[in-house]
């Protein structure tokens, strides 16, 4: 399979190895996301030294280093190391690993890639300060080594290397986030493959997937839609049944919370302050709790935002990752092993009320291709779902996406996934002008408010069309940002 996507961070690493300097290198990002892929088909042929630490099991922690160790000890004998004994501490490993880098340096540079870094630092190791003195005392002042590693447990990796406050402090040259693909690269990822899939369908699938390259990998030739999510998910012995276990298994340490924090926040599309997650959750305010919300946001599991109308003050944090919405939105079907489930409730108003609110939620995702289709790309904007609680005296709204311009234009967006050309007809002209007054009322008279359609094929033309003043389609949405 070849590289698809990934061009700003290819171009990036490629600067990296031609700066003539030494290069400490992080990359993080949740997992099957495809950071091994793209580092090892990058760099494969100039790989120096390649190591991957050994997933976390259940036994007693001193065979659980010794084991760590014995692996990389492997690791220096596959790339040349002859002669030495498995090293007994981190300290002897990473000595051995200047031996071996020694031994191999012609002049040329020296790409050394460490993978899953975050399962080598197991307790009582003494990893971290062993690293920091491999990377401090020695590789630092080789202007060719160029050093990367990386995780998917994004907790290890900001706390002990993005944010470091002790020996490795300030000592990235670099930190690249990979995030899921958007559209038009999953769509390229299926086309490589040679699966045929409608952009109708790959959409579908984004609702489902969301970006992870890993899991589109599953998608078959000659399979529908319906069925290769039923493989995936339903049918016994699925590849992705236990998935959004292993999920948080790989970003935390201690997932219970995390996932206790994210099922909370699928309850509510628009989600809930910091003080309502502390209190339904049941936990204190404390610093561990905000080093897991930054993790769950550096994940592209949750997202940090202001409503509409509201203050700084009132900020909520909401879940936007469709797999982890989907998995939680189909629990009991998965767990029941519902074989053909997908194929049988294709058509199901339950499946295409689901499709309503998770391609709203692709839409978010994609925020950069809708500014581009409407025309406003540079100019800042910041969007939000809206919904207006009614009173004795009026009525209630609720608004799919409103986006706020610095240019003062306000687009209120209608976000319909459907079959065909959609159709305004009267009862929904009428929906609209309410809503599009009653925000209206509550902006200052400078802003001017543009009703937006963002849907799959566009507007049937008839006489309630003319008051769209810009629509969006899904062949938008597949564009670069």
């Amino acid at each position: 399979m070849k590289l698809v996507g990934r061009k700003e961070e290819i171009k990036l690493l490629e600067s990296l190895y031609s700066s003539g300097n030494a290069e400490f290198v992080a990359m993080y990002g949740r997992r099957r996301v495809g950071k091994t892929f793209l580092l090892g088909e990058l760099f494969r042929s100039r790989m120096t030294f390649w190591h991957t630490g050994l997933p976390p099991y259940d036994r007693d922690k001193t065979y659980l280093l010794r084991d760590q160790l014995q692996a990389f000890h492997y690791s220096l004998e596959e790339y040349g190391l002859k002669g030495y004994q498995c090293p007994t501490s981190w300290l002897e490993a990473f000595h051995q690993l200047t031996i071996l880098l020694k031994q191999k340096d012609n002049g040329s540079r020296q790409v050394v890639f460490i993978d899953e870094l975050p399962w080598m630092d197991t307790a009582r190791s003494r990893f971290i300060p062993a690293f920091e003195q491999f990377w401090n005392g020695w590789a630092s002042r080789r202007s060719n080594i160029m050093l990367i590693v990386c995780g998917s447990a994004t907790s290890w990796m900001t706390d002990n290397l993005i944010n470091n406050k002790g020996g490795l402090y300030n000592r990235l040259t670099r930190e690249i986030k990979l995030s899921p693909f958007k559209l038009n690269e999953c769509e390229d990822f299926l086309k490589a493959k040679g699966v045929a899939m409608s952009r109708y369908e790959i959409t579908q699938a984004y609702m489902i997937l969301g970006g992870i390259p890993h899991y589109f990998n599953f998608f078959e030739k000659g399979n529908s839609l319906a069925q290769s999510i039923d493989k995936m998910f339903f049918a016994e012995n699925a590849p992705l049944r236990f998935e959004y276990q292993r999920l948080f298994g790989s970003l935390f340490t201690s997932p219970n919370l995390p996932m206790k924090i994210v099922e909370l926040l699928a309850t509510k599309r628009q989600g809930f302050s910091r003080r309502e997650i502390l209190e339904k959750v049941g936990v204190q305010d404390s610093g561990s709790f905000s080093d897991i919300m930054n993790a769950l946001q550096s994940s592209d599991l949750i997202v940090q935002y202001k409503p509409f109308g509201e203050s700084k003050r009132k900020e909520k944090f909401k879940l936007v990752d469709n797999f982890c919405l989907f998995n939680l939105k189909f629990a009991d079907a998965i767990k029941k092993n519902s074989a053909q489930y997908w194929q049988k409730n294709y058509n199901s108003s339950k499946l295409n009320v689901w499709r309503g609110f998770a391609f709203e939620e692709v839409c978010f995702v994609h925020i950069q291709q809708i500014k581009k289709a409407l025309g406003f790309s540079s100019v800042s904007s910041t969007q939000s779902g809206w919904i207006l609680q009614g009173s004795e005296n009026a009525s209630g709204t609720q608004i799919d996406m409103i986006i706020e311009r610095s240019d003062n234009v306000v687009n209120l967006c209608e976000i319909k996934y459907y079959g065909k050309q959609f159709l305004i007809d009267k009862s929904y002209d009428e929906i609209l002008r309410n809503r599009l007054q009653t925000l209206i009322d509550r902006l200052p008279g400078k802003k001017t408010v543009h009703l937006t359609m963002i849907t799959t094929f566009g507007l049937s033309p008839n006489e309630y069309s003319g008051q769209i003043q810009s629509l969006v389609t899904l062949d938008d949405l597949f564009k670069d940002e």
